[in-house]
């Protein structure tokens, strides 16, 4: 039987009933099952206090005996200036994020690509790929020692006769600094991606671009960016899903009440109604507003993902 046949064969037979896919595979979904069950008690469970966003919620009352209020908390967010603020803070600084995160690994990758010699090539992906791996605790340690009043840069300005700038606590430049110290702990991820789609293009293009004489410019034009234009669109489209996510782990080891008014986004906003001021019930409110629209994108990332470059997860 040729090989055509027997997949034809395979397709034609009946499909499985429930019962009889897991006495086949029971040791797989024996392997899982841990797994599953904490998936469930940590991130289903808990999904149970979103009722607290249709409540005024007291903590003495607890879920079931706390007023039910319904939409009121979630007028509230385009009520008050702190979360209205909060939002653009939150869309200025992830689109930032998006569109920098973007363009500068593709431009990198195609420079360090046209590296000819290999040890050069590898030491610098090496280093530009290490910060991807520390912590923003320790990153944001980092910038306050080269950053801070009494750190290198303004220790190097006050030599020059110039007043010390506190670069972090200025809600001018704040926004700026949060994006390019993202870039540069992450644009070393992205750029490693593009390089893996570069060497996937096949090389017979480029000798047969050097027959008809063009210059490495117009291979890379031609050649190398319409190659990795699907994996350009595949992240391009992914990253709408974090439009509302601009990096809370960075914003709250790094901002200060000096810079609430531009760094201030959605997830730390969350967090101090919530936890800190005790506003349980208006905190759960912008937490589920931003997840719903989060949701959303994510959904429609995934769709133009599949449309414009044939990508899927399911």
């Amino acid at each position: 039987m040729m090989k055509g046949e027997k997949d034809k064969e395979k397709y034609l037979q009946p499909k499985r009933s429930w019962k009889q896919e897991i006495q086949r595979n029971w040791a797989l979904y024996v392997l899982i099952m841990p797994a599953f069950v904490l998936a469930i008690i940590f991130c289903y469970v808990p999904m149970g206090g979103l009722i607290m966003a249709f409540q005024n919620y007291k903590p003495w009352l607890g879920i079931t005996g706390s007023e039910f209020i319904g939409m009121e908390n979630f007028k509230q967010i385009f009520v008050f200036q702190e979360s209205y603020q909060a939002i653009i803070n939150t869309l200025i600084i992830a689109v930032s994020k998006i569109v920098l995160g973007l363009i500068v690994p593709i431009v990198i990758a195609l420079l360090l690509n046209e590296v000819s010699n290999v040890g050069l090539k590898k030491g610098i992906q090496t280093l530009v790929y290490l910060p991807h791996f520390l912590s923003w605790v320790t990153v944001a340690g980092m910038m306050r020692d080269v950053l801070g009043l009494d750190g290198i840069v303004n220790s190097a300005i006050q030599r020059l006769g110039m007043e010390p700038i506190f670069f972090l606590g200025e809600a001018g430049m704040y926004r700026q600094i949060i994006v390019l110290s993202d870039l540069w702990k992450g644009f070393g991820f992205g750029m490693i991606v593009y390089l893996a789609a570069i060497s996937n293009i096949d090389q017979s293009l480029y000798e047969a671009a050097q027959m008809d004489g063009a210059n490495r410019f117009q291979q890379t034009l031609h050649i190398t960016l319409p190659g990795i234009a699907p994996m350009i669109i595949v992240m391009a489209t992914l990253s709408l899903g974090n439009v509302l996510n601009a990096g809370f782990d960075q914003i709250y080891n790094t901002y200060s009440p000096l810079t609430y008014s531009t760094g201030d986004i959605i997830d730390t906003y969350v967090y101090r109604q919530s936890l800190i001021n005790g506003q349980y019930s208006f905190g759960t409110a912008v937490g589920l507003f931003k997840s719903g629209i989060s949701f959303m994108l994510t959904v429609i990332a995934y769709k133009l993902a599949y449309k414009f470059a044939g990508y899927r997860i399911f």
